[in-house]
């Protein structure tokens, strides 16, 4: 494995790194040690741990501390954060940033590796994981210094800071004969300090709505045990969702949290950890509902357990109509319903729920239940549809328990 010497990139980043070593320092992917070595000579700096996933490159490097006797230097060989405890004030990374070459064609073709040139298929995927868990490694402002070629796509780099929560500043940029050089200084945003006081980390991107982005993240449960020492560490996957900028819907995110702290007492929708806002941007934490949205669910269940949930989301939809809150969804449910592999019912997404005289959740889902009919049908349940909709109409008139039960009785045809 070739052992990356010193090039205009790392020439680049020295001259930052004299302003802003201190403290403990990372250098991460350090090559010939030219970064790390340098930071050392700073007086601020205490102690700097260099790490390269070639033993060559640290074996080389370790025989160079010891012969001239350097004691702030620590070199540690794996992969990425493998072998790192602890946080640093600053941490440099020069990743590997060429997209993967091959050579020969046919079946004589093959993919050229060398961990200190390519930084996988596309050129970012190393520096993905890198970004994936750097935030652990930080204290609360503390700087990454980060190096990256025009080659591995800038758009792309930007993106994974973003789906991370990370925020950066474009320090300097340089054109080469093929390529051009970003040094980005790369902070932890004021949203990822906050989840990080609610002990989550690994936060990142998971998908998008038309009022909201949604983040996934694991929280330490176990550091909530006043006075104890947990046995073993403990994580709950939890979702993050703040408001998606190019909605021009206002107060949705914090309508949700809202709404999820009323609910979660009548035993509705994922439990709620915490909602606010930091830097004008409004979120909600709440526990991650692994499942599997209603239709897929129903078409790998079976008679029985279908008829279970089905009646369990009605009961979830009556008592929102006798607390008068209308959900806005219930017609159109899909994604809205998650079911777990331990066959439990969840609803999801209350953006915009509000406030009714005239609740219509539990008609809604009688009309999807009548809408989906054909799809039952294939799995051996069976609706009669026009008495569903008469005992519907009949329940919208009065909207009593006798007439909810009345519908739950006659929900299937036996």
């Amino acid at each position: 494995m070739t052992i990356y010497e010193p090039a205009e990139d790392s020439y680049m980043l020295q001259c930052y790194v004299r302003e802003y070593a201190l403290g403990r320092v990372l250098d991460m992917g350090t090559g010939s040690g030219i970064l790390a070595l340098d930071a050392m000579r700073n007086p601020n700096v205490r102690e700097v741990v260099a790490v390269d996933i070639n033993e060559e490159a640290v074996e080389e490097l370790r025989a160079k501390v010891k012969q001239e006797k350097i004691r702030k230097v620590k070199v540690v060989q794996g992969d990425l954060f493998e072998h790192v405890e602890g946080c640093f004030n600053l941490i440099l990374f020069n990743p590997p940033y060429l997209p993967q070459d091959t050579i020969g064609e046919g079946k004589a073709k093959r993919v050229l590796e060398d961990a200190a040139l390519y930084g996988g298929k596309k050129g970012w995927e190393v520096a993905e994981r890198f970004f994936l868990d750097v935030s652990k490694y930080l204290f609360i402002d503390s700087v990454v210094l980060f190096l990256f070629s025009s080659l591995t796509d800038k758009a792309k780099i930007e993106e994974i800071l973003a789906h991370t929560l990370l925020e950066w500043r474009e320090l300097e940029r340089k054109k080469m004969a093929h390529e051009e050089l970003y040094v980005y200084e790369v902070k932890k945003s004021l949203l990822l300090r906050e989840l990080e006081k609610q002990a989550i980390n690994r936060v990142h991107y998971f998908t998008k709505g038309s009022r909201g982005f949604i983040y996934t993240g694991r929280q330490n449960t176990s550091v909530h045990i006043k006075k104890m020492i947990p046995l073993t560490i403990q994580y709950q996957k939890v979702a993050i969702k703040i408001k998606n900028i190019e909605s021009k819907a206002e107060g949705s995110i914090r309508n949700e949290g809202l709404w999820l702290e009323r609910l979660n007492q009548e035993r509705i929708g994922p439990q709620l950890i915490k909602a606010g806002e930091v830097d004008g941007k409004e979120y909600v934490i709440y526990q991650f509902v692994e499942g599997k949205e209603i239709l897929e669910w129903i078409d790998g269940a079976q008679k029985e357990v279908i008829e279970k949930i089905l009646r369990d989301v009605l009961e979830q939809c009556f008592r929102l109509d006798q607390l008068g809150v209308s959900k806005e969804e219930m017609h159109h449910p899909i994604k809205h319903i998650l079911v777990t592999e331990k066959n439990r019912a969840f609803l999801i997404d209350f953006e915009r729920t509000r406030l009714t005289d005239k609740p219509q959740n539990v008609t809604q889902f009688v009309e999807f239940i009548c809408r989906i009919k054909e799809q039952l049908v294939k799995k051996g349940v069976r609706v009669d549809v026009e008495r569903l909709r008469g005992l519907a109409k009949e329940y919208k008139s009065g909207r009593s328990l006798e007439r909810y039960q009345r519908l739950d009785r006659e929900l299937f045809v036996t």
